[in-house]
């Protein structure tokens, strides 16, 4: 499988000049340890999956650290998280050398508890997420951007089936003891059901047979791991009753298609998710372009009593806020503007963008203007404009 470049290099390359240890997290699959191998070949890895691994660091964790040569990639460090303490150690009583200590992580929750206990300010911890538009082509709504399905397209159903009896079997019951993984299995899809819609946790419980408290624990795993993407409600003080309840997206819409049971690209041109699909693959989108640059993530949604409902708010570092409608059309109209308009009028100076951001087609111009202050753009070219430089100067 040929290597395509990812986005977060040059962050992760400036973060081993800074930082003795480096922890990347993120999805399982999304590519961190092919990153880490193609920008670090003198590394010796360690695959800390790897039951043999395992059982020396279980019986004698400082011989084997001890026998270890930095520079060192632990891949999956949350199976032995215990040499964290070991590695700090190493690190606080040697005359201090950058980039010797790299990581991965698949469970981001439990993984940070470990590093906030044993590694902080000797760690830069940052987040990889599968391909975006802007690493490649390639990915779509159909396929997602996880590097083996768009390697292997063929294979999509094969992979995500896989990909899922996997995630159920090593990450789930490595952080709760899910006593029932069928009805697990029917939550997932159940909550792909909901992809892009305002998160009811009785709603999804109920079906289920299960408690909310449950149905919190399970959202709570699908977040932690990467899976799913929960965008809060912007808060301001409109004179006007807000919801406040997070809307709910799978993080990868391959996986979400896979889970609707979408096959083939007619199949998703007729589907009634077509425009959740479409909104969610923005949001992804968005927050791929805020972790590859090292930031943390800010993402929004607005919709308050009366019915005003804008898709996306992004903070733009000194420059205020983008609002954005994404529509899966490839036709765009001036009433789309209608949402963002409102909202402006609302936020007043505070937003310095609006923009529909709509499907390519066959003749996208860069931008186009579908009503006074409000822009059309393309997925590309809206991913584009997310560059930095770009529009915030």
């Amino acid at each position: 499988m040929r290597y395509i470049p990812r986005k977060l290099a040059d962050v992760l390359r400036q973060a081993t000049r800074h930082f003795p240890a480096v922890v990347v997290t993120g999805p399982r699959r999304a590519g961190k340890t092919t990153l880490l191998r193609e920008l670090f070949p003198a590394a010796q890895y360690v695959l800390l999956e790897d039951p043999d691994i395992q059982g020396r660091v279980r019986s004698d964790p400082r011989a084997f650290i001890e026998g270890i040569r930095p520079p060192v990639i632990f891949d999956e460090i949350q199976n032995a998280p215990e040499l964290l303490n070991y590695v700090r150690t190493l690190i606080d009583g040697r005359p201090r050398r950058m980039g010797q200590w790299l990581f991965t992580g698949s469970q981001e929750a439990p993984l940070m508890r470990g590093i906030t206990e044993s590694m902080a300010g000797r760690a830069a911890i940052l987040q990889l997420w599968p391909l975006s538009t802007a690493e490649t082509s390639k990915v779509n709504l159909l396929h997602g951007g996880f590097p083996e399905v768009l390697a292997r397209p063929k294979a999509r159903e094969l992979w995500f089936a896989s990909y899922l009896q996997t995630y159920l079997e090593r990450d789930v019951r490595a952080i709760i003891n899910v006593r029932d993984l069928v009805t697990f299995r029917r939550f997932l899809a159940l909550l792909a059901s909901r992809h892009g819609q305002i998160l009811n946790k009785t709603d999804l419980a109920a079906p289920l047979g299960v408690s909310v408290p449950t149905v919190s624990e399970w959202l709570q795993i699908l977040e932690s791991t990467g899976e799913i993407i929960v965008v809060p409600p912007y808060f301001e003080n409109f004179g006007k009753r807000l919801i406040k309840s997070p809307k709910v997206y799978w993080g990868d819409s391959g996986l979400a298609s896979f889970l609707l049971g979408i096959r083939s690209v007619p199949e998703l041109e007729r589907s009634p998710f077509l425009g959740a699909l479409f909104e969610g693959f923005i949001a992804a989108e968005i927050l791929k372009s805020q972790v590859n640059r090292g930031l943390r993530k800010e993402l929004y949604y607005f919709r308050d009593q009366q019915g005003l409902e804008v898709d996306f708010l992004v903070p733009r570092p000194n420059v205020g806020l983008w609002l954005i409608e994404a529509k899966a059309g490839k036709t765009v109209h001036p009433w789309m503007a209608a949402p963002l308009l409102s909202l402006q009028r609302a936020l007043g100076k505070k937003s310095r963008r609006l923009i529909v951001v709509h499907r390519k087609t066959l003749r996208s111009p860069v931008t186009s203007a579908i009503a006074r202050d409000v822009d059309a753009l393309d997925v590309e070219h809206f991913v584009k404009e997310l560059t930095p430089g770009r529009s915030d100067v």
